[in-house]
């Protein structure tokens, strides 16, 4: 069967593709940049743990304390790029959604078992003893399923040549597990978020070394080799990621070719010093380098994202029916909402910087 006779007529859009386009860059940044956090710094309490016989740490009792904080953030930020994807690649999206629609209708209960636990981690910390480590490992093992699932489906869009696969299995659990890219992207996006959670770590005892805290020296250069030595493995995984692309996908002779190894090509100038402010506990400029490059390897990802739909799609086919008032709304929401935002951070650090400890 010719996978394009699967392909379904794409949305008509209300404004020019390229506003959406920058829109689910920029929200997409926010939401991986929170994942990140999240995800990176449960890892961590889980291997201190590990460790350290379950044994409690100003480290560990920190993650507890922010964790139900990032969830809600993480969640909430992932919405707008969700809607920004949609917008653009619904029709392919959507029919990824269905050929795994068991799967991904259960993110939503994954999810809110994670927050759940979450809030059982902070609220009981004290009590549980030795019983951190389960719930730490059950809370990590959820959001790595999700992730799993989130990756299936966004590698499973990209291939509509898998999509007759469906006609064996029209049951809703077709995952795209034999496609090269999915397993690399997977420990690619996991691994880079250990080295985040790493850095958010380094960042908040520095800024308690910042108020005095004699202690937070030890727990500072604890973060930054947690971020610097998973970095540099990333930084392999990208590369079996790159080794795993159809042969001939990305070719210097083209504008999205060039425009996708000049990205990695700066991206990994950048990593590189992140790693050495890092193994030099240089939290802020390792912060600068790895934001940076955190925005290159997204534009690199939507570059690739073109590239592998380039056989079946390309935006100059969206229809386009002029409505500028939902954008404007857009607009407008944003600008509220993260004004809101700010505010309500604000008063949380002045609530923490008063009691010198986390709420």
């Amino acid at each position: 069967m010719d996978p394009a006779a699967l392909i379904p007529v794409p949305d008509a859009i209300p404004v020019h593709w390229g506003w959406l386009q920058f829109f689910l860059h920029l929200t997409l940044f926010c939401h991986i940049l929170l994942m990140n956090v999240t995800v990176g710094t449960a890892c961590i309490a889980m291997v201190g743990y590990l460790r350290g016989r379950g044994a409690s740490t100003p480290c560990t009792e920190l993650v507890s304390r922010t964790l139900p904080f990032t969830i809600a953030f993480t969640v909430n930020f992932g919405v707008a790029p969700l809607l920004f994807v949609q917008a653009l690649y619904g029709h392919f999206l959507y029919t990824s959604s269905i050929l795994m629609a068991v799967f991904w209708l259960a993110v939503v209960g994954l999810l809110i078992a994670a927050y759940a636990l979450a809030y059982v981690y902070k609220n009981l910390y004290a009590r549980l003893g030795r019983g951190r480590p389960f719930v730490v490992a059950l809370m990590v093992l959820l959001l790595f399923t999700v992730a799993f699932f989130f990756v299936n489906n966004f590698t499973l869009m990209q291939t509509p040549s898998n999509w007759s696969r469906y006609f064996a299995h029209p049951h809703g659990l077709l995952l795209n597990l034999a496609d090269p890219m999915l397993v690399p992207r997977f420990l690619h996006f996991m691994v880079g978020a250990v080295a985040i959670g790493g850095l958010a770590i380094a960042l908040w005892f520095h800024w308690r070394r910042s108020r005095g805290d004699q202690t937070a020296d030890h727990w500072l250069r604890h973060g930054c080799r947690w971020f610097s030595f998973a970095t540099i493995a990333n930084v392999a995984i990208g590369l079996w990621f790159l080794a795993a692309l159809p042969q001939g996908m990305l070719r210097p002779a083209t504008t999205t070719g060039w425009l996708f190894l000049l990205c990695l090509a700066i991206g990994g100038m950048l990593a590189v010093a992140a790693v050495l402010f890092g193994l030099a506990n240089r939290v802020l400029p390792a912060l600068a380098c790895t934001l940076a490059t955190l925005a290159l390897m997204l534009w690199a990802r939507g570059l690739l994202r073109a590239a592998l739909l380039s056989p079946w799609f390309s935006m100059e086919q969206l229809p386009l029916t002029p409505a500028a008032t939902p954008l404007f709304f857009f607009l407008f929401m944003l600008a509220a909402g993260l004004t809101l935002i700010a505010s309500m951070l604000h008063f949380t650090f002045r609530s923490w910087a008063g009691r010198e400890e986390l709420p």
